[in-house]
């Protein structure tokens, strides 16, 4: 099979020990970011599995129409940027999972964190302009921290802040909100209450129709003069602008993002990127070795299984009778 790989920025996966599991499949990598149609369907043209890195391009239907050798996506999560009915229509299936904990994204979660709450890069600069400290920064301990949204992310930012000695508050679902209480952690008693107490407030929440926009310039009014707020999750929870415009008023204080609207972000071309008080990194949550390795291990799988006739983790069955009745044709004729 020709498998594709597109928008490794990094150009990490070549480097990865899950590539040998393909053995004799070929392997395509492309390192840059291509959004022309024409371009972009000339590239996978011979395509027969395409695997993709999360949301980075969007694989719709007028794309599938010029893939005529394409039969199977896969990915690791959400898959709000393929067309799933146009998939399906063509017999190309798709194939996702959600087996494993991001523990990477976790991490630097927390890394954004300590940097923002202590002025780390604006520090750092200093330092190497030949200048001395400057504006004191925030422990942690003994503060709050305030976690929206806990699913397997969630849950490992709030264990990092148990063990930073904080108060860990939790606005979430009714049954995560639940499971929070039973973990040891405080549930906050009102959502805006979430935002009102948590000097660090860090989003974990999959963007969905449903909570796209969800953090309101309402929210972000609630929060302290001194609070972080911190997003690793996706940047469009936040409505286009609200998040700079807040950060401009004095509440929060400051912002870490790891997410943007539209990206790659290329000439720091985002509205955060100009203020002082934002710490952001060019989204890195999973971009970590053992992460991607594993990423890749699982998707690489899926391939080999499809490739043996035993497909697992299928999001639309039917593309499967399709596909299966197409070939019998083929064979017949």
């Amino acid at each position: 099979m020709n498998i594709t790989i597109l928008d490794d920025y990094t150009d990490l996966v070549r480097t990865l020990p899950c590539v040998s599991l393909l053995g004799e499949h070929k392997l395509t990598v492309y390192t840059d970011c291509e959004r022309n149609l024409d371009a972009l369907s000339n590239r996978l043209r011979d395509t027969d599995a395409l695997v993709l890195l999360r949301e980075r391009t969007r694989i719709g239907a007028e794309l599938i129409a010029r893939l005529p050798r394409l039969k199977l996506i896969t990915l690791n999560g959400p898959y709000p940027h393929v067309d799933v009915d146009a998939c399906t229509q063509r017999g190309i299936v798709l194939c996702s999972e959600h087996a494993r904990t991001s523990y990477a994204t976790a991490e630097l979660t927390w890394g954004l964190i300590l940097a923002a709450m202590r002025n780390i890069p604006q520090q750092m600069a200093r330092l190497k302009g030949g200048q001395w400290q400057s504006r004191a920064g925030y422990g942690l301990r003994g503060r709050t921290l305030g976690i929206y949204g806990y699913g397997r992310i969630g849950k490992q930012v709030a264990g990092y802040g148990k063990a930073f000695g904080m108060r860990v508050l939790v606005w979430a679902r009714e049954a995560a909100r639940a499971q929070a209480l039973a973990d040891g952690y405080d549930v906050a008693a009102t959502r805006e209450a979430l935002f009102g107490e948590a000097d660090v407030l860090s989003i974990h929440v999959r963007l969905l129709p449903e909570t796209r926009g969800i953090v309101t310039a309402t929210d972000l009014a609630r929060m302290k003069p001194t609070a972080v707020f911190v997003n690793t999750s996706r940047a469009e929870l936040v409505p286009a602008g609200v998040l700079a415009a807040a950060l401009r008023a004095g509440r929060p204080g400051a912002a870490a993002v790891d997410v943007y609207e539209n990206e790659p972000v290329m000439q720091a071309d985002n509205a955060l990127l100009q203020l002082d008080n934002v710490i952001a990194t060019p989204h890195l949550g999973y971009m970590e070795h053992d992460q991607m390795n594993n990423y890749f291990s699982d998707n690489f799988k899926r391939v080999l299984a499809f490739a043996a006739g035993k497909p697992y983790g299928v999001i639309n069955p039917a593309a499967l009778e399709l596909l299966e009745t197409v070939e019998a044709v083929e064979i017949k004729r």
